[in-house]
């Protein structure tokens, strides 16, 4: 919540001022192995984890403008940093106790000669906090780089209060029809509001003093009584822009052309729509109606009484159900509310319950959030539906990555392993931008427990292990290793891809084979799988867990001898071929031609014939048969959106990519029903998808690149391209796609033409024929 004037309303605040500076920019080494001169602090009398909402001030006086001013800053569960009013930086970016974020900013374009205010807003969502909130207790901390900018260090020179207006709005799971652990939303009391805190001229002379809580210090640092170790943001700020207005779907008791008013002693109800899935902050700006209430509703799509989602256009005999924020309003004018936290929506329904005065609703807008990927890869093949698809697809990527990778913005806002491999290798074939995919891969590796497995999601405050999730873990650290130039980092992994394996390993018999496995069994949303749990006997194996463990073997293989460590490469090459004719003797059903989801042969699924082919168990012809027969073979679970991505990759690999255009029709479907991003699962009588944001449904911003315009790497850190288009009824592919060494451009027609530009040296295969590429421009016709 600001204020009526306050100017931190405008977007990309800082490209007006504000810099913010990753790790070697600006700060010194020495702040990871040393006690820093700030302290970590809090509001005295106030409870240390419970719910609440802070602010922190610092006046100090310049005898000049700087040129330069750079700060570092944290928070606990998290902040917002104002500059003489102007929110300049905000965090910290999501982690855990030893590996506790803060950011570093350069604050000189916001700064005068003499009076200045430095101002923080920082809040503890307690016991309602999302689940990916990780939390000791209730802190701020901010500490100047230098001497010079050390006036402004947190400890007991600042002033403090808790700012009594909110508590907590509760949304649970039943309330949304569905797992929800995103946080709560926020109830305002206007009345108890410190308005203008942040401003130079705010009165805090009746504040008292901030209390130090504990010291602050880096990672390294030694013999530090206090549980935040502090690390550099690797990641660049979120980016901020203004949406569109918002359409309205209907209305009572309220005229809106952008703005409306409720009559005094009336109750309105405002249905607006965004047209489009979006992650943002709104901001409503109100006068009047003192004691009035105001609520704003989310959600991604409204429900009929049968609780069918139907056509996400569609509004009419449907149910609003969602989120909320509550407002209660003190009667002054222009006073703006905005969110501690974004919040997910298409639809936004505005409901007021006016009393003695008139409620005024002077504007409201929307701010879109989110990691600032910029979109690089190019497609055309002279069919609208597939640029569709690419643009839904990269729209609901792009709603899925903030801090972290989400699998979902309304509900969860969790980072799943199973979830993060597909969309990472999503954000490198449009973008080419590796950082998020990094801080993915780091931050699953801080999850590891001493038994060497990782967690299936991170951050998160509840301990949750899905295992087949750490060798999906091991195979993102092998795309890196295969898409990005960043051998240093690759190498640090090795440690944890070895616990992992070794983890494994605990639980094979003589012949290889996993015994029963702990925890979530977790393998896709298959109707037929309760829990979505992969088949498993009670006493015995489970195919696809050996066939993970298989593909894991293969990467890690890999990745050793990548680094020289050839003798515990061959150790997992040898492991390979043994599980691999177990895999063979165990699940192969000659009768079937399937292998089977377990050795009792009583259960099949596309799931397990799929990793088949891609763990090498069947290769060439046979693999081949083996594809073709799962996609018409009956009796067998299906692959959902999820699991499709790895269905397609094999495919390919076995000589079918001709064929990918045609598997489409669910993400087609999906558009049909008004869907402007790729839900969780494709709807079902009496059983709507949960997520109408789901990243791991966007696999096609992946294949229509690396399948269709046909662009991948053929050699670790895109040293050299394979360029293999699979134009299936096309006349022609136009493209390009981003890599570390630069973009590969292709075209290619049906005729024969074929145009390939590229960084690196690689080679051209299509239609059984093959033709060396030498970086540079590559015109030929076949």
């Amino acid at each position: 919540m600001q204020t009526g004037n306050d100017v931190t309303r405008r977007g990309f605040l800082l490209a007006a001022g504000a810099t913010p500076l990753l790790r070697g920019q600006a700060q010194s080494q020495s702040l990871q192995r040393s006690i820093w001169s700030a302290k970590w602090i809090g509001v005295p009398n106030t409870p240390t984890a419970g719910y609440g909402v802070y602010h922190f001030r610092k006046a100090f006086d310049l005898a000049s403008r700087p040129e330069r001013f750079v700060v570092h800053a944290s928070g606990d569960n998290r902040y917002q940093l104002y500059v003489n009013g102007q929110r300049v930086a905000w965090g910290p970016a999501r982690g855990d106790l030893f590996h506790w974020r803060y950011e570093t900013v350069d604050i000189t374009g916001f700064l005068r000669a003499g009076r200045n205010i430095i101002a923080a807003v920082v809040w503890n969502f307690g016991e309602h906090a999302p689940e990916a909130q990780i939390t000791l207790q209730t802190a701020f901390l901010l500490q100047g780089d230098t001497a010079a900018e050390r006036i402004i260090d947190t400890g007991a020179s600042w002033k403090c209060a808790r700012d009594e207006s909110y508590s907590p709005a509760v949304t649970t799971s039943g309330d949304v029809r569905g797992y929800y652990v995103a946080g709560p939303g926020d109830r305002i009391r206007a009345v108890q509001h410190p308005w203008g805190w942040a401003a130079l001229e705010f009165d805090d002379s009746q504040w008292p003093s901030a209390v130090v809580i504990a010291p602050a210090a880096g990672r390294e640092a030694r013999d530090v009584h206090t549980r935040w170790m502090l690390v550099p943001r690797t990641i660049p700020m979120m980016e901020e822009k203004v949406e569109r207005p918002m359409v309205a779907r209907s209305s009572q008791g309220i005229e809106w052309n952008g703005k409306g008013t409720a009559a005094a002693g009336t109750k309105a109800t405002l249905l607006l729509d965004q047209n489009y899935l979006t992650t943002a902050y709104p901001e409503l700006t109100v006068s009047g109606g003192k004691g009035a209430i105001v609520r704003l509703r989310y959600a991604e799509a409204l429900f009929t009484n049968s609780r069918e989602k139907g056509n996400r256009n569609q509004i009419e005999g449907k149910n609003f159900i969602g989120n909320y924020d509550e407002f209660t309003l003190d009667g002054g004018s222009h006073r703006v509310f905005r969110p501690l936290w974004w919040r997910t929506f298409r639809y936004l329904q505005i409901e007021i319950e006016a009393h003695d005065e008139p409620v005024t609703i002077d504007s409201l807008r929307a701010t879109n959030v989110g990691y600032p990927f910029v979109r690089r890869a190019k497609f055309d093949a002279g069919q609208p539906d597939l640029n569709q698809i690419l643009d839904v697809g990269w729209h609901t990527a792009r709603l899925c990555a903030h801090e972290t990778y989400m699998d979902c913005p309304y509900y969860e806002q969790l980072q799943y392993a199973g979830d993060t491999r597909i969309q990472c290798l999503v954000s490198l074939f449009q973008s080419g931008d590796a950082r998020l995919m990094r801080n993915a891969i780091d931050l699953l590796n801080d999850s590891r427990q001493s038994d060497g497995c990782t967690m299936s999601r991170y951050p998160t405050r509840m301990e949750q292990y899905i295992p087949g999730f750490a060798l999906w873990w091991i195979g993102m650290v092998h795309d890196y290793f295969w898409y990005v130039d960043d051998s240093p980092f690759v190498k640090r992994m090795l440690p944890g891809v070895r616990s992992v394996l070794a983890f494994f390993e605990g639980y094979q018999k003589e012949n290889g084979s996993l015994a029963s496995l702990p925890w979530w069994r977790y393998f896709d949303w298959v109707p037929e799988w309760p829990n979505g749990d992969a088949p498993q006997e009670a006493d015995d194996g489970a195919a696809l867990f050996d066939l993970q463990l298989l593909m894991a073997y293969r990467w890690a293989a890999a990745l050793e001898n990548a680094h020289g460590i050839a003798e515990l490469a061959g150790v997992y090459a040898a492991r390979e071929r043994q599980l691999r004719e177990t895999v063979r003797t165990l699940y192969w059903d000659s009768g079937r031609q399937l292998f089977a989801d377990t050795p009792a042969k009583q259960k099949f699924s596309q799931h397990t014939n799929t990793l088949a082919v891609l763990a090498n168990v069947v290769e060439g012809s046979e693999a081949r048969d083996l594809m073709l027969r799962i996609l018409t073979a009956h009796g067998l679970a299906k692959g959902e959106m999820y699991f499709k991505f790895y269905i397609h990759q094999a495919l390919a690999k076995v000589g079918e990519g001709d064929r990918y255009l045609d598997l489409l029709d669910d993400w087609r479907g999906m558009l049909a029903t008004g869907l402007t991003t790729f839900a969780e699962v494709v709807d079902r009588p009496g059983h709507p998808s949960r997520s109408d944001c789901h990243a791991w449904s966007a696999s096609p911003d992946i294949e229509i690149l690396r399948t269709v315009l046909g662009v991948d790497s053929a050699a670790p850190a895109f040293t050299r391209v394979l360029v293999m288009p699979h134009l299936g009824k096309l006349n022609y592919v136009d493209g390009s796609v981003p890599t570390p060494r630069g973009p590969v451009d292709v075209r290619v027609e049906a005729t024969g033409s074929v145009s390939v530009t590229t960084p690196v040296d690689g080679l051209f295969v299509w239609q059984g024929t093959r033709r060396d590429l030498r970086a540079g421009s590559n015109v030929f016709r076949l």
